[in-house]
């Protein structure tokens, strides 16, 4: 997804964890925890949503969690005895802990609810259970499936090909992820998003090839340490992978990219002959800087932040990010950062504050966190990168969409600079889903905190409006 950058943000960053712990006691006394469950942690800077994946293989149970944007996190110390259930995470600031009780009216239970603990911090989460995306259900799909690899000069990449049943050669997509490390599938909060519209599409007589993100599955190299160029060649050496099979006709393939994927394409399109078409899906068309001063004050604005701490987020982003330019030292930012989280916490309610057990090492915890992700490779380039220097240079058919109540790529901002960029372009398709939210699911506010809380679909007319679209130009 496109970066959300705000101040005094949630606190729990993720990272890869250690292997997973045997349950003590399968039963738990109360019934099976397995499935996924969906909710928040209640902390002092507002709630954070997060969803818990419980399986069990060989009398062991392990989890996996989703949280902030990054997904499939292992998590560690993982048991469920006498209906008490518990799960850590290690993270850059030390490690979370959820601990709770299973409760309901079912005999299996229905809600966990209990204590979060992260070094200084003391607060309560609750979550409940929650439907499988369709894709998870476990009926037969009716295509074949090839794990398929390819490499980009020194990068290994690992992916999922899936190819309509019946007699090729058929059109074919490459589907490209949004920002941060992400799987093949996509899921954000929860949601596969990939999984989902590939089986869409391969059931429509689309093949479809999906690929683990740098550092992520069987993927080398590292998302943070590359930029959007960086992903513009994976993505085309996974079209070079996909032309290769005698059952995708490669006169009659594209790329499928979204949020950060959807600035990918279109370079790599004005880099190749090779790319046929483009959907861009809740792409950004404007620098990074532009896109996070709107994003940040949109969220904000939906989560009822102040007008005034708004302005002054997107004075201080302007501040950091001029600096991190001219390539000035960040210790004067880190020193104001952390006196608005200081002031933030006085104006909690004195429950809030009585979380914080040390203020100082929370405060240089949530500086840390803000300031030494602005450094890296990855977010020096999304800065400064103009995305209509790709689209101005593609001139092959696109279909662009986006969310109507989407509060990271918004629609108002970003359509009119796409538009321009592809005027030359003979065939360009552009719309706007009212309802749709970054993920394009039917949103109520389109906050990225609604995101672990809704039904994981798609808004109606989604997946058809991108399958008609290719099938109009590149079907049998």
């Amino acid at each position: 997804m496109v970066p959300r950058m705000l101040v005094a943000a949630g606190c729990v960053l993720a990272s890869p964890a250690l292997a997973q712990e045997p349950d003590a006691d399968p039963e738990g006394g109360g019934g099976g925890v397995e499935g996924r469950w969906v909710g928040s942690v209640v902390l002092p800077t507002g709630e954070l949503p997060f969803s818990v994946t419980f399986e069990r293989a060989d009398g062991v149970l392990s989890a996996t969690m989703d949280i902030q944007g990054a997904m499939d996190l292992p998590l560690t110390a993982v048991s469920h005895e006498n209906d008490r259930v518990h799960f850590e995470l290690e993270t850059p600031i030390g490690l979370a802990a959820w601990d709770g009780a299973l409760t309901g009216d079912t005999i299996e239970g229905d809600t966990i609810e209990g204590e979060f603990t992260q070094g200084v911090v003391t607060a309560t989460f609750s979550v409940s259970r929650a439907d499988l995306p369709e894709a998870e259900a476990g009926e037969p799909v009716p295509y074949r499936e090839e794990e398929v690899s390819f490499e980009n000069g020194d990068v290994h990449l690992e992916g999922t090909l899936t190819l309509p049943e019946g007699t090729g050669p058929f059109p074919g997509v490459v589907l490209i992820t949004g920002s941060g490390p992400q799987n093949r599938d996509e899921i954000v909060a929860g949601f596969a998003v990939f999984r989902l519209l590939s089986d869409h599409l391969t059931r429509q007589g689309i093949a479809v090839l999906r690929y683990d993100d740098r550092g992520v599955g069987g993927s080398t190299g590292s998302v943070s340490s590359s930029t959007s160029a960086d992903f513009a060649g994976d993505a085309l050496a996974g079209l070079a992978r996909l032309s290769e099979h005698s059952d995708v006709d490669p006169a009659r393939v594209g790329l499928v990219g979204h949020s950060e994927g959807a600035i990918v394409a279109p370079i790599a399109a004005s880099r190749s002959d090779a790319v046929r078409f483009a959907v861009l899906v809740a792409g950004s068309t404007v620098p990074g800087t532009e896109i996070l001063y709107e994003q940040s004050a949109a969220i904000q604005r939906a989560s009822g932040v102040p007008d005034d701490r708004i302005e002054w987020n997107t004075d201080f982003q302007r501040r950091l990010f001029a600096a991190l330019k001219a390539g000035e030292d960040l210790e004067a930012y880190r020193e104001e950062l952390g006196a608005t989280i200081r002031e933030g916490i006085e104006t909690l309610p004195e429950a809030q504050r009585a979380a914080i057990s040390d203020v100082d090492a929370y405060v240089q915890g949530q500086i840390d966190a803000q300031i030494d992700r602005v450094e890296t490779p990855w977010f020096r380039f999304f800065l400064t990168y103009d995305p209509t220097e790709g689209l101005r240079g593609t001139r092959v058919p696109v279909l662009a969409l986006f969310g109507g109540l989407d509060l990271q790529v918004l629609a108002d901002q970003n359509r009119p600079p796409l538009e321009e960029a592809l005027a030359g372009n003979p065939d360009v398709t552009v719309d706007v889903l009212p309802r749709a939210n970054h993920l394009f699911q039917a949103a109520t506010s389109g906050s990225p905190a609604e995101y672990a809380l809704l039904e994981k679909r798609f808004v109606d007319g989604f997946l058809e409006t991108i399958s008609d679209w290719i099938l109009a130009r590149f079907g049998s």
